[in-house]
């Protein structure tokens, strides 16, 4: 048997819309001719780039989400930093909303992070909550090490806008979600949310996770450990 891929590392971000009936997710589904779960509805994400290792970010991580990020897992600051990055990059490429704030922001070279600097807005880390990670299996011919960020979308600019790497995208009230094309990891994440927020006729704000998941594989059963947040 040939030695499993190793997994890269990977980020996401649950941008969370507070409405009458509960908490909507922002989703998409992820085309039929992709190489990783094809025609599964997804939250914007993707692999970190080498770029998103380079940018100093003007609003730093809260301490928490940070100490998140490095526990379990032998990540460096930087890393963090980098993982944080491209969970706000790839939002803004699939989704054309920016999670970030006004800033004297310089990108490292072309690309996306210059539109960023054309804007004079810096990705904002101050914004993003820690919910949880993801290793997948190692069968799978494409490995991912998946962090999972929560953020309000009070605090994002611009307007949704489609993009061919995520198709029907759309704010997904969270009952509606569980009952898309989904993966495990993503209803795991799902759920997490549902019991944060369970069902009112009250709006409310986003909620702030009280834990968080490590989402593992024997085999290709999904395994879930939990950390409890410092709040």
């Amino acid at each position: 048997m040939p030695p499993s891929a190793r997994p890269r590392d990977a980020a996401s971000l649950l941008l969370l819309k507070p409405g009458t009936t509960g908490t909507a997710i922002l989703m998409g589904r992820r085309p039929p001719a992709s190489s990783f779960i094809p025609d599964a509805f997804v939250f914007p994400g993707g692999k970190v780039d080498p770029q998103d290792r380079q940018l100093a970010c003007p609003f730093p991580l809260e301490a928490e989400t940070l100490r998140g990020l490095r526990s379990g897992a032998s990540v460096t600051a930087g890393t963090a930093r980098a993982l944080a990055n491209a969970a706000i990059r790839e939002t803004y490429e699939e989704t054309g909303l920016l999670l970030a704030r006004p800033a004297d922001f310089r990108s490292p070279g072309p690309g996306t992070w210059r539109e960023f600097e054309r804007k004079a807005l810096g990705p904002d880390h101050s914004a993003l909550r820690m919910l949880g990670r993801a290793i997948t299996p190692r069968s799978s011919p494409v490995r991912f090490h998946a962090r999972f960020f929560v953020a309000s979308a009070a605090d994002v600019r611009g307007s949704l806008t489609p993009s061919e790497e995520l198709l029907d995208l759309a704010w997904y009230p969270v009952k509606e979600a569980l009952d898309l094309p989904i993966i495990d990891v993503t209803r795991l994440l799902i759920e997490e949310i549902a019991r944060l927020d369970p069902a009112s006729g009250e709006s409310r704000p986003t909620p702030r996770p009280t834990r968080r998941a490590f989402i593992h594989y024997r085999g290709e059963k999904p395994t879930v450990e939990y950390q409890n947040v410092d709040l």
